[in-house]
């Protein structure tokens, strides 16, 4: 399936030094799945720290942010 950013995910890409492959496998694989709606909050450790992505399923996955929790 297809992973497009929002703006304002690609932002925070660069302003919290992400990376976009950490993105994707977070949503591949996360640790910790919460859906509200069509919202999907996933969280998964990578290299010592731990990334919170949220995204909307459509006909392919929208990043909308991304942040270090």
């Amino acid at each position: 399936m297809d992973v497009v950013f929002t703006n304002h995910a690609e932002y925070q890409l660069k302003e919290r030094k992400a990376d976009d492959v950490w993105v994707k496998e977070t949503i591949k694989s996360p640790d910790i799945i919460k859906q509200v709606g069509n919202k999907f909050y996933v969280v998964k450790k990578l290299n010592g720290k731990t990334l919170k992505v949220v995204y909307v399923k459509e006909k392919y996955i929208k990043v909308v942010t991304l942040y270090w929790i």
